[in-house]
């Protein structure tokens, strides 16, 4: 079996001590591909550093993540665009809005999320989107600026199954991650009623670890687990769940 992880923080100081070991437990536990999101300038360094020792494994994306735009976001917009206009990424992202500890920036924010929509069509990109108490408002957007060409992902999606639905109706996957194995999550339920086409396995790591990991540092070797939760939702083997998410990952990001 053969997974992806749409999207993991390994560059993270969180896995400093160990990160080609981490790495390798991925490869052993079919992680092939690991993509990797971007957060502001600070953290390039290390994600392309990644994205250079392990090239056929780690794929770097670039953006601005909503809880970095501060004063300097026009500065970091601007590196942005010009890692973006050099390409050799895979996306746009982490990019979206996050108004659960503050939302002294949201204006700011929604600037920014529109700017790199734009770059996202220009350079035909898939957008990795961040919506943290801001699912209605990320979705106005992009259902403003569906032109029929944009895609991508809502990462970590928590949503309602009409958001769900709104989601996959603008062409876009589902994120879905460690949340899904909580013993109160609403989404394995939620997932029961959606296509499998329409959602990709993600960690967030090192967030968000999926039970029996939950409350530690989570690693992308712990895709399966989440695989195992949305296939006891279809009823199906967990091989099944690899071979369509993986497919919904090559589509998404244009890889064969």
């Amino acid at each position: 079996m053969i997974f992806v992880d749409t999207h993991t923080h390994l560059y993270d100081e969180q896995f400093d001590t160990d990160r080609a070991e981490m790495v390798q437990r991925a490869l052993d536990a079919g992680v092939k591909a690991m993509y990797l999101p971007n957060c502001d300038s600070s953290t390039l360094p290390g994600m392309l550093q990644m994205a250079a020792q392990w090239p056929e494994h780690c794929f770097p994306m670039m953006g601005l993540h909503p809880v970095y735009v501060r004063e300097n976001y026009l500065e970091e917009l601007k590196i942005v665009e010009q890692h973006l206009a050099k390409g050799g990424f895979h996306a746009v992202g982490e990019v979206g809005l996050d108004f659960h500890w503050d939302t002294s920036f949201a204006t700011e924010q929604k600037i920014a999320l529109e700017q790199q929509i734009d770059w996202a069509l220009e350079y035909n990109l898939p957008l990795v989107l961040h919506t943290r108490k801001s699912m209605q408002e990320a979705i106005a957007i992009i259902e403003h600026k569906q032109n029929g060409k944009l895609r991508g992902v809502f990462h970590c999606f928590g949503g309602s199954i009409d958001e769900a639905k709104k989601i996959i109706d603008l062409g876009f996957y589902l994120g879905i991650g460690g949340v899904a194995t909580f013993k109160k999550s609403h989404l394995p339920a939620l997932l029961a009623e959606l296509p499998l086409e329409s959602i990709v396995l993600e960690t967030d790591a090192p967030y968000l670890a999926p039970v029996p990991y939950r409350g530690k540092r989570n690693e992308s070797a712990y895709i399966p687990l989440i695989a195992e939760v949305i296939a006891d939702a279809h009823q199906c083997s967990v091989a099944a769940i690899a071979q369509q998410t993986t497919q919904n990952a090559q589509l998404l990001f244009k890889l064969s």
